[in-house]
């Protein structure tokens, strides 16, 4: 009995032991990888997070809404257009000295002159995705047959370089360029491709320094705290800037995540739909739902008749062919008023002046010579009104002695004809009435003068 007892204990114990070494061995064992780095120091891979394709077809927010679920200080390494030996190598060793794993997206040319490069990947550990098989740039512009040409061939020409064993190959896509299209996106969605943007480039394809690259890699990284890191391992200045990022992102407190694709054998990896985005929102913060619009119920799915060009002019009698057709009522024409030419009156002539408008009548030149004094003056002024000569057009006897009052009164005269009162001037007298009013001036006398002046206003 006692026995017995001790040969069950011993099996519990067993199942025990074997269920805790299965357990380590469904562990990732890329983590038993990072405890077994012979670097001490070294930044290491934190955990391997495994993806869907059909469930996430596009991720980078550089072009598309969703990334990969990462937690804070948590990035991905990519590195495109490789295997270049010179420089592909270099990149691996730099890798394999800080333990870390990454993501390759080769380009099937690359990979059908240098297949060694991409088995070495593989061999290293990293998970490898396509770049196309000739790295255009003009994918955004292709038809759907050249697309599929050079994303078939590109993964044909990887596989080869694997000796046809694609299960190495993972269902990862990078558009060349980042030039995103319709097309492309949906055959490889219909292929069961995951296409990959990033979320922050290094800039490291351009003639820029490696001090550069390196900037611009730990300024990105720190501004979104996590993500997809775009790279070029067929690029020097990557080669140079990739171990000073590395040792940044240990003493800064990031981690390295390493992507594999899901298998029958490998589920994804759990996930809420939330963790696919760059900056889920949170359950503090009230989201705006506009609302839904509802559904309408047609009366009647008779389509109306496209207008044609005669329908939009009015003056067309064919409008009225085309109401009768469609049963449409019969418009009310509005009679618009037509433009006229303008008629423009012929000039009118005006006569030519007769050449006595501009002659002087001689009385008033004996009216200014007789008037010496003012005395003369008024006797003279009274003649021209006896005349029937208005006052405001005689002129006195002082003002024909002195030039300068007679330059006084010339454009008030000249203002009495431009309001349109007629000039009218004395006709001429005879000698005799000259000899008359000389006669009278010698007889008259200072007193009646005076009272003369008096009843004649100056």
């Amino acid at each position: 009995m006692i026995a017995n007892v001790l040969v069950m204990i011993r099996k519990r114990s067993r199942t025990v032991v074997r269920a805790a070494l299965l357990g380590c061995g469904l562990m990732t064992p890329y983590a038993a990888l990072a405890a077994d780095c012979p670097n001490p120091n070294a930044l290491g891979t934190s955990r391997t997070l495994v993806v869907d394709p059909k469930e996430h077809p596009r991720i980078g927010t550089m072009q598309y809404p969703e990334t990969l679920p990462l937690a804070d200080h948590e990035v991905v390494l990519t590195f495109d257009d490789g295997p270049l030996p010179k420089y592909s190598n270099q990149v691996l060793a730099i890798l394999a000295s800080q333990c870390v794993k990454a993501t390759f997206f080769t380009i099937g040319s690359q990979a059908r002159f240098n297949p060694e490069g991409v088995r070495k990947l593989i061999a290293a550990g990293h998970t490898v995705g396509t770049h196309s098989q000739n790295h255009p740039l003009t994918m955004n512009k292709m038809s759907l047959e050249k697309v599929r040409q050079e994303v078939d061939d590109g993964i044909a020409s990887t596989v080869a370089a694997l000796n046809g064993d694609k299960s190495k190959l993972a269902p990862f896509f990078r558009i060349p360029g980042l030039m995103r299209a319709e097309i492309p996106e949906a055959y490889l969605a219909s292929q069961g491709i995951q296409v990959w943007s990033a979320d922050f480039p290094a800039d490291d394809w351009r003639h820029i320094s490696p001090q550069r690259v390196y900037d611009l890699a730990i300024q990105r990284i720190e501004a979104k705290r996590k993500g997809i890191l775009l790279l070029h391992d067929i690029q020097p200045r990557t080669v140079a800037a990739l171990p000073r990022i590395l040792n940044t992102l240990k003493e800064r407190g990031y981690r390295i995540v390493h992507v594999v694709p899901a298998t029958p054998d490998r589920p994804a990896t759990p996930t809420q739909p939330q963790q696919w985005y760059l900056h889920p929102p949170t359950e503090t913060v009230a989201t705006t739902r506009w609302p839904r619009i509802p559904n309408f119920v047609f009366t009647a799915t008779r389509s109306l008749p496209a207008p044609v060009l005669a329908d939009m002019d009015w003056r067309d009698a064919d409008i009225l062919d085309h109401a009768q057709r469609t049963r449409v009522a019969m418009p009310v024409r509005t009679l618009w008023p037509q433009p006229q030419l303008a008629r423009f009156a012929s000039v009118s002539t005006l006569p030519v002046p007769a050449s006595d408008v501009f002659r002087v009548p001689e009385a008033l030149d004996l009216t200014l010579l007789a008037a010496r004094s003012t005395a003369n003056r008024r006797l003279a002024q009274r003649a021209a009104v006896g005349a029937g000569v208005p006052r405001a057009q005689a002129f006195s006897a002082r003002q024909a002695g002195h030039p300068k009052h007679a330059a006084h009164q010339a454009p008030a005269a000249a203002h009495g004809r431009a309001h349109g009162a007629p000039l009218h001037v004395a006709p001429p007298a005879a000698d005799n009435a000259s000899v008359h009013v000389a006669n009278n001036l010698k007889k008259r006398t200072p007193r009646a003068e005076a009272a003369a002046g008096k009843r004649v206003p100056d």
